[in-house]
């Protein structure tokens, strides 16, 4: 993440606190970070994590991704790349993810914030292929 740590970019800082809240486990800073009417599509599509690849829209459904796959892990970000226009940003890294039984998997992918003229995140769109992490789970 600290290729991200003195740009001031709306969707950058976004994107950054949003990471920092995950990895330090801060779900309301987190939370507050989203506009009402937000969505998370983590990833883009569908998978166990979205079976129906709607997405995870509003705050209520935005708290339960959070208790549902972000609470019963340990996640850390590697940004290698970071690309901000207009009101977006696109981060390119890998997402490292231990599980409570201490097996890791990597999320290779592209990680897109969009957000509002308030700074808040309208959209988290995930890209990243679930076979491919799945494939990368060690123990």
């Amino acid at each position: 993440m600290d290729l991200l740590k003195d740009d001031a970019h709306p969707a950058r800082l976004a994107s950054q606190r949003s990471m920092q809240c995950v990895e330090s486990k801060n779900k309301s800073a987190w939370l507050d970070l989203f506009a009402e009417d937000a969505s998370i599509e983590d990833p883009v599509g569908t998978s166990p994590l979205d079976p129906e690849g709607k997405g995870h829209r509003g705050k209520t459904a935005i708290n339960a991704f959070w208790d549902n796959f972000i609470a019963p892990s340990t996640i850390r970000f590697d940004i290698r790349q970071s690309y901000a226009c207009g009101s977006e940003v696109a981060n390119v890294g890998v997402i490292t993810t231990t599980m409570p039984n201490g097996a890791k998997a990597l999320a290779e992918g592209v990680f897109v914030y969009r957000v509002n003229p308030a700074g808040k995140i309208l959209s988290l769109r995930a890209f990243w292929e679930f076979e491919r992490m799945a494939a990368s789970m060690q123990r």
